[in-house]
């Protein structure tokens, strides 16, 4: 089948199946570029299910660009907290003053000056271009890259046909309708061509789908086998001070959850700890402390990118707030922190074996 009858065929299915999503113009109505961007910033390696409360009440409290420019960045990441990847969040707010302070408010229309915005990169330059500016750009996320490699059945691992996989979504990509044509493709991946067990009997590529005609769709694309995460531990500090504040700390702004508040704690590290190991990393000295350090039963899990963590949690009462490092915050205002969602796991921990 020629690549001008897929993207007719796909098109045409497109009009007829197409997902209401919260970011998404109607037929007939002009994208707006703000809302394409924050959208493709948060589902940058996030599920649409996941991403659609998070988007209406960003946009519900911060409407324009110049809104969210606006906003104190602790805000924003409080707003964020529980979608992960934050350095996402800090980028997100950084590029929305640089576009409401150094271009009036106005995305740029091409990729290259896309590019240069903070926390831009190909894909979303490239999304933003086409889906809310109709330039031709080719927009693979890994829902089309599945269906390239069923479509054109190439056999080869992820992830280093990820080129070839760009250079033949590229052979498909139109110059008219390209916004239309690369939500498109991401709506037939994550509704038809999905990962397990595709619907190939209602595909609008089911003729020209060599995947399909070989047998051998459901197995693409091929990956390499990933290595087993490891697993890392720590303790995490629960201190409370005499007014029943509890003790939280900012973590460095670069690294994993930089920027973000936290419940102080020790490094993570693959060797578990001992209160007496791991009293040297305590936000509060021995002596300032109203007895003795008290681990909680149980532990706190979560599982990052690259390895699994588990946090045992010790619960202790401070004498003197001017002794501890970090910050006092009331228990009735930790929903107002910029918690990430391992550390809202460690605060439920503690409020319900602490009492």
């Amino acid at each position: 089948m020629e690549p001008a009858d897929l993207v007719l065929r796909l098109l045409a299915w497109y009009d007829r199946a197409r997902r209401a999503l919260p970011w998404r113009a109607l037929p007939g109505e002009v994208a707006d570029p703000y809302r394409v961007w924050l959208s493709e910033v948060m589902l940058q390696q996030t599920t649409v299910a996941a991403v659609v409360p998070y988007f209406q009440a960003f946009i519900a409290r911060w409407p324009t660009v110049a809104a969210l420019a606006a906003a104190p960045v602790d805000e924003v990441m409080a707003q964020w907290a529980g979608l992960g990847y934050y350095a996402r969040a800090r980028n997100l707010h950084q590029c929305a003053r640089t576009v409401a302070q150094w271009r009036q408010g106005c995305f740029p229309d091409d990729m290259g000056a896309l590019r240069q915005l903070p926390g831009i990169g190909d894909y979303t330059a490239a999304a933003i271009a086409a889906i809310a500016f109709g330039r031709r750009a080719v927009v693979v996320d890994g829902n089309v890259e599945r269906v390239m490699a069923r479509l054109f059945a190439v056999t080869d691992p992820l992830p280093k046909v990820k080129p070839r996989l760009k250079e033949l979504a590229a052979t498909l990509t139109p110059a008219e309708r390209p916004g239309d044509y690369a939500q498109a493709v991401m709506d037939l991946g994550a509704t038809i061509c999905t990962p397990k067990s595709p619907a190939c009997g209602i595909c609008p590529w089911m003729e020209g789908c060599r995947g399909r005609a070989a047998g051998i769709a459901a197995g693409l694309p091929a990956k390499v086998a990933k290595a087993e995460r490891p697993i890392r531990r720590g303790i995490a500090f629960w201190t409370l001070a005499r007014d029943g504040a509890v003790l939280l700390r900012r973590r460095p702004p670069q690294g994993l959850l930089g920027g973000m508040m936290e419940v102080p704690s020790t490094p993570w590290r693959s060797e578990g700890w001992t209160l007496e190991t791991a009293a040297a990393e305590a936000p509060v000295a021995a002596a300032a402390l109203a007895g003795d350090w008290r681990l909680l039963p149980g532990v706190v899990r979560h599982t990052f990118t690259h390895f699994h963590l588990e946090l045992a949690v010790a619960t202790g009462r401070s004498n003197a707030a001017n002794a501890a490092r970090g910050l006092w915050c009331p228990l009735d205002r930790l929903a107002q922190q910029a918690l990430p969602t391992v550390m809202r796991k460690v605060v439920s921990h503690a409020l319900a074996k602490a009492y």
